[in-house]
């Protein structure tokens, strides 16, 4: 047997560290590389939704971002989520505790005018549906809707009890002329082996700052949002219960499409079925769609390495044609208020 030298063995580690090294890099590269592989929202040519001027009382919508969007009808703001702090894709990673971002806060708040809301309701209680809610409601006298996961997190920030509102599905809540109806649902299964992400409840008071991970799902709803003007429908995870919107009635539905793709296309398609179809919606606007590790008013596309929106984006164009042909497909516009209704006069 060759005897190994102390210089034998010294070239040898060498060797092998170098070799570690470059993998790594190659690695890094290949994972940057990957990061910033993403399609473009120009390449779908969906019509714009029909434009009109408001009126005193129209009802408006305006998307912030993943399922962030705001109705004002003119006296009353309902907010669904209000997720404007954006955790970084390394604070995510790597477990690093996160808070709400106050100037973020205070800038939205004051840029959309949002002086005049009643209601936050989070679809689920995961930090990119209802991180802020605490935040935003002790710097308004808005209500939170939502689940005892929900609670937990505004009594986390210290919100008032006066102010959180345990929900019932299926019970109406009244906003000014806004009609609110949360109705049970589930979350899309876009985990591995197909489970939750961050599944369960939260127990107890959610003080920040903490690990994304302690957001757990909680409950997850349907909701319905009526107003004398027209009704919309808010699905922010890509999940649902079969049957559950069975008499529901929507001109508008904002469907989650989050992660959408990775279940496949039966999948997809009963879940339109059960959002779109079920309900007889005329108007569809995909939502949740973006990359929510951006910082708030960024707008892209997932990388293609988890998702692809564009191949999701002709599903829903097939399912249209198949199932509902005179329903429209909408793009969101970031930060651009819409009429909601505008196919009915504001006497109707």
């Amino acid at each position: 047997m060759p005897r190994i030298t102390a210089a034998d063995f010294k070239r040898s580690v060498r060797r092998t560290a170098i070799a570690v090294a470059a993998i790594v890099i190659i690695g890094a590269v290949a994972a940057v590389l990957l990061w910033r592989d993403r399609e473009s929202l120009d390449m779908i040519d969906w019509p714009r939704y029909p434009s009109i001027a408001p009126t005193h009382d129209a009802v408006t919508v305006t998307w912030l971002g993943v399922t962030t969007l705001l109705f004002d009808d003119g006296e009353t703001q309902i907010l669904i989520d209000g997720f404007f702090s954006r955790p970084s894709i390394f604070e995510i990673l790597f477990g690093r505790g996160v808070e709400s971002d106050a100037a973020t806060i205070n800038y939205v708040l004051d840029e959309y005018r949002m002086r005049r809301l009643a209601a936050l309701i989070p679809v689920h209680s995961h930090y990119d549906h209802a991180m802020d809610v605490g935040a935003i409601a002790n710097r308004s006298s808005a209500s939170i809707l939502g689940s005892e996961s929900t609670a937990q997190i505004a009594r986390g920030a210290g919100v008032p009890e006066d102010q959180i509102i345990v929900t019932t599905s299926g019970n109406e809540y009244s906003f000014g002329k806004f009609a609110v109806t949360m109705i049970d649902s589930n979350h899309a299964p876009i985990g591995w082996g197909g489970s939750v992400p961050y599944a369960g409840t939260i127990d107890e008071s959610l003080v920040t700052p903490a690990p994304v991970s302690a957001w757990r799902a909680g409950k997850s709803y349907s909701i319905v949002i009526a107003h004398p003007h027209g009704t919309t429908l808010v699905q922010g995870s890509a999940g649902f219960r079969e049957g559950a919107l069975a008499g529901v009635s929507a001109d508008v539905v904002m469907l989650g499409v989050s992660m959408l793709e990775g279940l496949g296309y039966d999948y997809a398609e009963r879940y339109w079925q059960e959002l779109v179809t079920t309900t007889g919606a005329a108007h569809v606007f995909p939502v949740h769609f973006d990359d929510f590790s951006k910082p708030f008013g960024e707008i892209f596309l997932y990388p293609r390495a988890l998702e692809n929106f564009i191949d999701t984006a002709g599903w829903l164009e097939e399912f249209r044609d198949t199932w509902d042909s005179d329903t429209r497909l909408h793009l969101p516009e970031f930060g651009k208020p819409v009429v909601l209704y505008p196919q009915r006069s504001p006497e109707a």
